[in-house]
């Protein structure tokens, strides 16, 4: 019997179930998310398009839907965001630098409240390891944190909704304390419409944010996702080749993914884990927010920032949705971005050096 010939060319990779699996979930995120934000319209809720998949996608992960992030997508939508935030720095704005450095030198501090407060709080209190009660406490980014606590031994499921649940709730209540306490409009337009920006300067803003990002990553540097894109938009605009924001239509995207995503992270969630996990993260949020209001207040009154400009700067949620909702408020998006900059920095730097020198009661 003759041998088959041997195929010259590679057949191409056939999915297999697992990732077929991850991208049915991911689909029914979006389709989940487009709901909320339908929904929203429709009530005439503030801000559809980030509090409409958020809520659309905790709802159905609390019901029990099996839901997933979208993965590079959702990354590529944050560095959207480190765009708008680079192409805020403009020549004019390096002359208010040392103007700002009043109130971002306060922010070591807060850093250094919040970790005495909240270690002792998710380790007395709450009952969590060490390690787990160290790395809930730091107010740094969510895969920081996680990856962080991971090396340390924390409980990684635990780390991750607790982080969560603050980012949840920051970006829940902030919106509601801008309109109902400071009497800020969320009507802002989040950038021009793409007809009004030239060609040219589109075509910057995707080499800013895909060079940024990616070559970010390839040096390790944190958040490269928004500060890579960030770094190189502040160039051009210094340079005088970016003069406008991204488009809103990118925009909004952004504040759909980043939605979905957060809402998405409580997938599988347990009753045990409402109980004990989002429960301390919830009770947490409360302590964060008497402290950020402090440190608010003093700012506003030492005449630093307006009121607005100065909760935005010190409520310690996420990068990309504080700088999201700096966008919706029309406050000054290089100032809030430049304190939330500097708390990463100090969390990220000095949080696994006070870490080495502290000895868990659990390894002991």
């Amino acid at each position: 019997m003759p041998r088959r010939a041997k195929r010259s060319h590679r057949e191409p990779p056939v999915p297999g179930p697992r990732s077929s699996t991850r991208l049915r979930k991911q689909l029914i995120t979006l389709i989940v998310a487009a709901v909320g934000v339908v929904l929203f319209w429709l009530a005439d809720m503030p801000l559809p398009f980030l509090l409409g998949p958020l809520f659309a996608c905790l709802a159905a992960a609390m019901v029990g839907a099996t839901l997933a992030d979208s993965g590079q997508v959702g990354v590529m939508m944050r560095t959207v965001l480190g765009v708008a935030v680079g192409s805020s720095i403009t020549p004019d704005l390096l002359t208010r630098l040392p103007g700002m450095a009043y109130s971002v030198a306060l922010v070591p501090l807060f850093v250094l409240i919040i970790g005495l407060i909240g270690y002792p709080f998710f380790r007395r209190v709450c009952g969590f390891d060490g390690p787990t009660s160290y790395y809930a406490a730091m107010p740094g980014g969510f895969q920081d944190m996680v990856i962080f606590g991971q090396e340390a031994g924390a409980d990684i499921r635990a780390l991750s909704l607790i982080h969560a649940t603050r980012v949840l709730l920051i970006v829940t209540l902030v919106p509601f304390l801008m309109t109902s306490i400071y009497g800020q409009p969320l009507t802002n337009a989040p950038g021009a419409a793409l007809a009004e920006i030239p060609a040219r300067e589109l075509l910057l803003m995707a080499v800013a944010a895909l060079v940024g990002w990616k070559g970010g990553e390839r040096i390790g540097l944190f958040g490269a996702s928004i500060i890579g894109p960030l770094v190189l938009a502040a160039a051009f605009s210094l340079l005088g080749l970016i003069e406008h924001r991204p488009p809103a239509l990118a925009i909004l995207a952004a504040q759909f993914f980043i939605g979905a995503s957060i809402g998405a992270k409580y997938t599988g969630v347990s009753w045990r884990e409402l109980r004990v996990d989002v429960l301390a993260g919830a009770a947490f949020c409360v302590l964060l927010g008497v402290v950020a209001t402090i440190f608010a207040e003093a700012v506003a009154l030492a005449g630093f920032a307006p009121a607005v400009e100065a909760l935005l700067s010190f409520a310690p949620g996420g990068q990309a949705e504080m700088a999201m909702l700096t966008i919706i408020a029309g406050a000054d998006l290089a100032f809030v971005v430049t304190h939330h900059i500097a708390r990463i920095v100090v969390v990220i730097a000095g949080a696994p050096i006070v870490a080495h020198f502290l000895k868990w009661k659990d390894r002991e």
